[in-house]
């Protein structure tokens, strides 16, 4: 086993008692770096990158996600990209048990995991455990999605609190795919979240060296998202989700709600203007990084790694204090 703890200097400490090797974890908002950050610590560690990206999985998904290119993969290969087809569903627990078993692989072959991403319930996963939900149910699911197009996902989630007070009021209510899902736990369970939560599959053993990539001005944050979201539109989102449309994705598939290709379908099809849809596009983007920063500073043992080497991808002192701490 390894233990961690944060000193008053804010510094994780990391002492090996065991043979397990240590998972570091590169979190934070959307728009800090991670990907790079992970990139340049396998050129240090004898190290594989594993996506913790709900977003990255799903094939011919690239613009809108802002998926590393193709020659960046092959350089800094990652596990759990491009693994999906935009018309199936890749749940958390098709994570736990992906990424779970990576872990195993990766650890056995005497390299370190390196998990970098922003979906931050599938770290909770990977930490916590995991309860035994219901497999997703599509014909329950195409019905919530037709009542919600009738009465709005604000009428959905009051809904979800007569079920299921507890979820709703932890859920947002415009994260329609998290209001969708545990409506569908409910609806075909009979059972609320929580009641599911008495059967959790356990948290890795592993000890996670968890690192927060984020800035002191949430200004720069702000601007970083909008400019990300132009650069989205300038290299060709709109004929992306075209192009998705044309050969077949259900355009209520839950890859077609993620930010960019919700507001997108709203231009092509709900008559959005393209200033608006923009506009509506970056506003979601910043909700989802307040929502990350909000989880992050709800955890445990994280070393916030502030402003240094973000804005010019120059991470190595970064990679020096991950080497100190796991000290492998």
């Amino acid at each position: 086993m390894v233990g961690s703890s944060v000193a008053s200097n804010g510094q994780v400490s990391v002492e090996h008692t065991g043979e397990l090797l240590p998972v570091v974890c590169l979190m934070g908002p959307t728009a800090t770096g991670k990907t790079d950050a992970a990139a340049q610590l396998t050129e240090s560690l004898d190290a594989e990158i594993i996506s913790v990206d709900s977003s990255l999985v799903y094939r011919g998904m690239d613009i809108g996600t802002a998926k590393p290119d193709a020659e960046f993969l092959r350089r800094y290969p990652h596990h759990l990209v491009d693994i999906r087809d935009p018309n199936d569903t890749y749940s958390v627990a098709d994570f736990y048990q992906d990424c779970t078993r990576l872990i195993e692989q990766i650890t056995a072959r005497g390299r370190v995991p390196i998990l970098a991403g922003g979906t931050m319930f599938y770290y909770n996963a990977l930490e916590q455990g995991l309860t035994d939900l219901p497999q997703a149910n599509p014909a329950l699911r195409a019905e919530i999605d037709s009542q919600a197009k009738a009465l709005g996902w604000t009428a959905m989630h009051q809904k979800l609190a007569q079920l299921d007070s507890e979820s709703a009021a932890r859920i947002d209510p415009q994260d329609t795919q998290r209001v969708q899902r545990a409506l569908e736990i409910v609806m075909s369970s009979g059972m609320t979240v929580q009641a599911h939560n008495a059967k959790r599959k356990p948290g890795i053993a592993n000890p996670l060296v968890k690192i927060a990539l984020a800035f002191s001005d949430r200004s720069v944050l702000h601007e970083r998202i909008a400019l990300r979201f132009d650069i989205m539109l300038e290299q060709g989102l709109q004929s992306e989700v075209e192009a998705l449309l044309q050969s077949g994705v259900n355009r209520d598939t839950p890859a077609m709600r993620m930010i960019g290709y919700r507001q997108m379908l709203e231009f092509l099809e709900d008559g959005l203007t393209k200033t608006v849809m923009r506009d509506k596009g970056v506003a979601a983007t910043r909700q989802l990084a307040k929502r990350q920063l909000t989880w992050l500073r709800n955890q445990r043992n994280v070393l916030w790694w502030m402003d240094s080497g973000l804005k010019d991808k120059q991470f190595q002192p970064l990679v020096q204090l991950v080497r100190s701490i796991i000290r492998v």
